[in-house]
């Protein structure tokens, strides 16, 4: 990326003061909306304050009335000197949590904190930044990413980050590999020693191999190098933000940032 732009990190309260020592704007992973619903918190030193708030919705039932929630959080950020917010939601849209999101946007707004939502939220919150991932197991980062710069405009688009370590039966009529650790990954490579391709078009490194149990396999994953060109392929389009979460890179992060 650009010295123009900014790379925020998301890091879970273990990781925080791991995390800080790059200099970067982090988002803390320490926050859920639970049943109430009610603002949920992990344990974080005293002494973390700045930043985001990163919130995710893991178990949540779907019910209860976004404007009190809405609140808690704004109570949390102030208490903790936060200037934004990071919803981490997963899945297919839920009404409260549209309605979270949608009054979130006005109250950030009011403030000038920032916002971002995932990409099916993005319709709720006309202000918020969208998060898109870089996650493919086919076509083209570069188009995914085009695509979404002419839905939301540039301005509001931003790169979210996840590594990727995927082993895929072929043909894989679903789209969807077996994630590898990084430790199988590695006694997978040195136990093969394969021929590994760079894909320009998904932004990461693959090989193939033949099982005797299974057949082919396809084996996607990503390292530093591949990480600077999905920020790059954004760069170029004009996205000026990307989020990483730091135990996914923690590994990679200096030598992404170095060669920046």
């Amino acid at each position: 990326m650009q010295p123009n732009s900014t790379l925020i990190l998301t890091a879970p309260p273990a990781h925080s003061r791991a995390a800080l020592r790059f200099g970067l704007p982090m988002a803390h992973a320490a926050y859920r909306v639970g049943g109430g619903p009610h603002l949920f918190r992990a344990n974080m030193p005293i002494s973390v304050r700045g930043g985001l708030m990163a919130l995710d919705c893991v178990g949540f039932d779907g019910r209860g009335e976004a404007g009190p929630f809405c609140q808690e959080v704004l109570r949390e950020c102030s208490a903790r000197g936060y200037d934004g917010i990071l919803c981490d939601f997963e899945g297919r849209p839920l009404p409260l949590l549209a309605d979270i999101v949608h009054t979130l946007a006005g109250l950030t707004q009011k403030r000038g904190w920032p916002l971002f939502v995932p990409e099916a939220y993005g319709g709720y919150a006309p202000s918020a930044k969208v998060l898109i991932s870089s996650a493919l197991s086919g076509g083209s980062l570069a188009q995914r990413l085009r695509d979404a710069t002419e839905t939301y405009g540039a301005g509001r688009v931003v790169l979210a980050v996840e590594r990727v370590a995927e082993d895929f039966y072929l043909p894989s009529p679903t789209g969807q590999g077996h994630p590898l650790t990084r430790t199988e990954l590695a006694q997978m490579m040195e136990e093969r020693n394969p021929s590994v391709f760079f894909s320009s078009e998904l932004c990461a490194h693959y090989f193939t191999y033949m099982s005797k149990e299974n057949g082919a396999h396809f084996v996607l994953f990503d390292d530093a190098g591949s990480i600077r060109k999905k920020l790059h392929v954004a760069n170029s389009l004009g996205i000026r933000q990307a989020v990483l979460s730091y135990p996914q890179v923690e590994d990679l992060l200096e030598d992404i940032l170095n060669r920046q």
